[in-house]
Formats: C-alpha cells, sequence, structure tokens
C-alpha cells in the first residue's frame, strides 16, 4: 500500500515517458508489486493454473530486453515487526492482539508463509527471469526499501514499485506503471520533481506518512491530506522530523482544533469537540504515542537491507546470460508452448539486445575519438546484412540477416538501431538497390552503311557454306540468295525425274514458306526479320547425308542464328 494518499498528493510531479526512456538502463523491479499487478489483471479472466500472469511477465520482460534494459528482480523477506499488526489485519486475521502485545514483538519480524499462493507465484517469476538472464535478490526484509537502496547508491538509474513509501526509504526515480505494444510508455516519478514543485523531501515525505497513515502506522485520526500537507510544510524540510518528535504532537492537536474551528460554528464550546480529538484536559487523545512516531522514523531511515558492498550485491550486478534450453523447458512446462514458438518470441529481442550493445561500443569508442571501420572492431557486427526496407507500428524498419544467432536467420529491427550500429550495412544495402535499378546497357544498332556492308559479307559467308556443301552432299541442293523472292517452277524432261529441292534465302523479305505438292520443295528464309527462323531442312531424311554434311549444316545453323540475334 505505502504511504496514503501519497499518490493523489504527487500526482503533479507524474510523467508519462515513451517506452524507449528505458533504453540502457538498470532498474530494479520489486518483484511483488509487478506479480500483484499481473494478477489483478488476468484474475477475473482465468484461473491461476492458466498462468496468464506469467505470460504478462513474460511479455514485460522480453520487451525490456530488446531495449537492451538490464533488470534485477527484487523480492520481499521477513516482515518487519513494526508492519506484522498491518499484515495480520490485511489477511484478516483475528489474533493480532492487544496494542501492548504488537509493542513487544515490534523488534521480532516474521517469516513469510512459502508454501502460499503468492509465494509460489513469486517462484514461479524468478525461474522464469533467471532463465531469461534476469537475477534475483532476496531482500532481507522490505523489497521496495532494497530497491531503493541501490537506487540512492547509484547502482541503478530506477526502480519499478506500485509501493509509494519506496520515495520513503531513499529512491530518486520510480516507475509506477509500465504499458507494451504500440505507444507504449512508462509512468515515472522523480524525487527532484517532487522537490521542485512540493517542496517536499525525504523527511516531509515520512512526515505526511506519520500524519497519514502507512504501512507501519494508522496516522492521525481525521487529518486529510491538504491539512497534512499545510503542516509538514510550515514545519520545513530540514526541521519537519525532529520537530514532530520533540514537540509531543502539541503542533498536530493546535492544527486538528484548528480546522476543527474553521469547520464547526461554535467550536469554543467543548461539546462540538469531537471526543477522539480532545486535549488532555480531561479529554480523550487517538494521537498515536510520540514512541510510535520514532519507530517509524527509524524504520524508514535505516531500512534493514542488503548493503551496496555486500556480495549479494556485487553477484546481481554482474553479467547473467541468456539460457535458451532452459527457457524451452519453462514455456513448455508453464504454457505448453513447443520450442519453435518459444525461439521466435525471444530470439529476436536477444538478438536486438545485442545490437544495441554493439551501437553502444561504436558510440563510447567514437566518443574517446576511437573511430574505427566495421571490419577492424574487435568485436564482431552481429547483422551480416540488410533483406530489405520494413515498416513497423508506422517506424522505419530494416529486415537484418544475423551473424551468429542460434536458432534466429532474420528479423526485424528499428532502422534508428541498425543506423546507430553499423551505417555501413545501410550503405551496402542502398548501393545494391541502386545496382539492381540500373537499366542493362544495349548494344548500340549499326548504322545503314554498316548494316550494308555486313550485308555483304554474309552474302559472301553463305555462298562459300552453301558451296561447300553441295560439294559434300549426296543430293542434289541448290541454294539461291536472292534479294528479292523467287517462285520454284517445275523442270521439264528428265530434270523434273529428280528429286531437287531448291532453298531460297531472302535477305530482304519477310518470311515466306511455300511448299508445294510432290517432292520439290521451296523455302524462303528472311534473315533480317525480327521474328524466329524456323530450323533448315536440307534433306528429307538426316540419315541420307554425311557427317561433313551434318557438320556444315550446324554451322550454317549457328551463323544464321548469330545474325538473327544481332539484328534484332
Amino acid at each position: 500500500m505505502g504511504v496514503k494518499n501519497l499518490w493523489d498528493i504527487l500526482e503533479s510531479c507524474k510523467k508519462t515517458l515513451p517506452l524507449q526512456h528505458l533504453q540502457n538502463k538498470r532498474v530494479c523491479i520489486d518483484l511483488s508489486c509487478w506479480m500483484v499487478q499481473l494478477h489483478n489483471v488476468n484474475k477475473s479472466h482465468c484461473s491461476m493454473k492458466d498462468k496468464l500472469y506469467l505470460k504478462g511477465l513474460f511479455h514485460r520482460i522480453r520487451a525490456l530486453i530488446a531495449l537492451n534494459c538490464s533488470l534485477i528482480f527484487v523480492t520481499d523477506g521477513s516482515i518487519p515487526g513494526i508492519k506484522v499488526s498491518t499484515y495480520r489485519r490485511r489477511l484478516h486475521l483475528n489474533n493480532e492482539g492487544t496494542r501492548e502485545e504488537s509493542s513487544l514483538n515490534k523488534n521480532a519480524s516474521l517469516q513469510r508463509n512459502m508454501g502460499s499462493e503468492f509465494s509460489c507465484m513469486i517462484k514461479e517469476a524468478k525461474i522464469l527471469g533467471s532463465a531469461l538472464g534476469v537475477p534475483c535478490l532476496d531482500g532481507i526484509e522490505e523489497g521496495e526499501a532494497q530497491c531503493a537502496l541501490l537506487d540512492s547508491e547509484s547502482l541503478c538509474d530506477g526502480c519499478f514499485s506500485s509501493d509509494s513509501d519506496i520515495f520513503l526509504f531513499g529512491a530518486r526515480t520510480v516507475y509506477r506503471d509500465i504499458c507494451l505494444g504500440e505507444g507504449g510508455y512508462v509512468v515515472c516519478y522523480e524525487m527532484d520533481d517532487i522537490k521542485k514543485k512540493l517542496g517536499f523531501g525525504r523527511n516531509s515525505l515520512i512526515a505526511l506518512a506519520i500524519l497519514l497513515g502507512c504501512d507501519y502506522l494508522s496516522g492521525v485520526h481525521g487529518l486529510g491530506p491538504d491539512s497534512a500537507c499545510q503542516i509538514v510544510k510550515s514545519l520545513g524540510e530540514a526541521a519537519v522530523l525532529q520537530r514532530i518528535a520533540s514537540e509531543e504532537l502539541s503542533l498536530l492537536k493546535k492544527a486538528i482544533c484548528s480546522k476543527k474551528r474553521n469547520q464547526v460554528l461554535g467550536c469554543n464550546n467543548k461539546e462540538n469537540i469531537p471526543p477522539h480529538e480532545s486535549n488532555g484536559n480531561g479529554h480523550k487523545s487517538n494521537l498515536p504515542r510520540n514512541c510510535e512516531f520514532l519507530e517509524v522514523m527509524d524504520a524508514y531511515l535505516k531500512p534493514k537491507c542488503h548493503s551496496a558492498d555486500s556480495q549479494m550485491v556485487h553477484r546481481v550486478l554482474g553479467m547473467h546470460p541468456f539460457h535458451r534450453p532452459m527457457l524451452q523447458q519453462i514455456c513448455a512446462r508453464f504454457f505448453e508452448w513447443p520450442p519453435e514458438r518459444t525461439d521466435e518470441y525471444i530470439l529476436p529481442k536477444i538478438a536486438e539486445r545485442d545490437l544495441r550493445r554493439f551501437a553502444n561500443l561504436r558510440f563510447t569508442s567514437s566518443h574517446l575519438g576511437v573511430r574505427l571501420p566495421l571490419d577492424k572492431i574487435p568485436v564482431k557486427c552481429p547483422v551480416s546484412g540488410i533483406v530489405k526496407r520494413r515498416k513497423a507500428q508506422g517506424k522505419e524498419c530494416f529486415e537484418v540477416l544475423w551473424e551468429e544467432v542460434d536458432g534466429l536467420t532474420s528479423s526485424i529491427v528499428p532502422g534508428e538501431l541498425v543506423e546507430s550500429a553499423c551505417p555501413e550495412k545501410i550503405v551496402e544495402f542502398e548501393e545494391k538497390i541502386a545496382e539492381k535499378k540500373k537499366p542493362k546497357p544495349r548494344k548500340p544498332r549499326p548504322k545503314p552503311s554498316e548494316r550494308n556492308k555486313s550485308l555483304s559479307e554474309i552474302d559472301v559467308k553463305l555462298q562459300e557454306l552453301v558451296l561447300e556443301i553441295e560439294g559434300a552432299s549426296s543430293s542434289a541442293h541448290t541454294f539461291r540468295l536472292l534479294d528479292e523472292p523467287m517462285v520454284n517452277t517445275r523442270l521439264n524432261g528428265a530434270e523434273s525425274l529428280c528429286a531437287i529441292e531448291t532453298e531460297i534465302v531472302n535477305l530482304s523479305t519477310p518470311l515466306v514458306v511455300r511448299k508445294s505438292k510432290g517432292k520439290g520443295e521451296t523455302e524462303i528464309i528472311d534473315l533480317s526479320s525480327p521474328f524466329p527462323v524456323n530450323v533448315i531442312e536440307l534433306s528429307e531424311s538426316e540419315t541420307d547425308v554425311s557427317p561433313e554434311h551434318m557438320k556444315k549444316v550446324r554451322e550454317l545453323r549457328s551463323f544464321v542464328a548469330s545474325i538473327r540475334d544481332e539484328f534484332s
């Protein structure tokens, strides 16, 4: 719970920041608060066995991993003795004992029930976090106090907690809530803003806890947030705790009476003063005793935590690897996911985190004056190439190929990340695109004079080939090169008895194929036409000609094809 009404008092200091604000930061997570949030969101939609709270935690972690945001889970330890009565009341236990009994046990902390449903949820969260490379620091008592200590010692950049008393333990930056997806954001409060806008420091906030009520004290009955803030401001940050402790609530009594005088007409009459708010002159007082104030101050100013230089703290501040096989087993056990689905969710985020770390390395080296080309950097770039441009949630992205990312070939990453990590890859990609868009060089068409010269050379070449073929052929063949189409005429006499085949190659007219009845055929081929040329059959059957004849035929066909390609 924290301090009663404190979030309302701090409303003017609330900032909503984009999720990218957490990029490259290290934050502590008050794990109990996160699990309560996730469980409350999903408990109306499913039973505990569906473990939607754990899926929600998984997706929160993977989103922050992609931003290279290092997480540290912090859990609650024992319940502080001063909080035991509050703890029992929240659990609706009737054996709170008397006020005197409670005061005798305030120095003795109470072990939590590790077999409870909520404790089992915490255990599952720790197992999942371990597989994802998130370490966990088990607090001695209050988890938010341990988070605040790490923040105040600059061992992290902020804390996630919904308990407002984390400021009283010394936290400087607190993230109360987080929203994922498109337009994702975090709700942030900073102690510097609280001091500037409200004039409250840590001592003032502790004083507000004493007046309004908190986990350790029920507060002053009948005193609202506005009146409490006025009292605290009037006493001043430096002296507020000392004044409250030394003057034994005389200031508070005066403030309450003054408030009632303004609200109730005839406040000078004793019967108009509520009995529980009367002073010590024969009237009851429901105000806390001075010793309780001192205990609350001590609980907030000197909480039981692991010190910043302890081995426990040093352990969680180190690098913790991601365990892929372990995560696959956990997701199969908790969510019934196949390994492929687990990889699909987490591997792109792991790869994106590695690319951000590479970008940080290049930025740091450049800031120090060391500007190395991509191929000279000792650490290999995770990206091997760019496939294409993409758009994701309205933002420019690239689909990239990954180097040495087990189980992942390609994925989509933000464009600005690729620009900062490996701009050389973008240049290389754009050069390839430009090369593909370049028109292929076309062969220049020959000039008319050159074309006529080429045709003359073709005539000579064809005449030579025809003469060679005529000499080698066992059948009678006649080849004629004409500039005008010719029509085959029938032969008279003995000549008509011979099987004569005439092939006419025309270099200027369109392709005309004419076949006459009988054995004689006339075939006209146009070499200047852009249309494909039919195969020239020089005999009725290839078995009727010699190998030498076939060789010449192939040469002629090849030559004609080359001419067709040249003039097409």
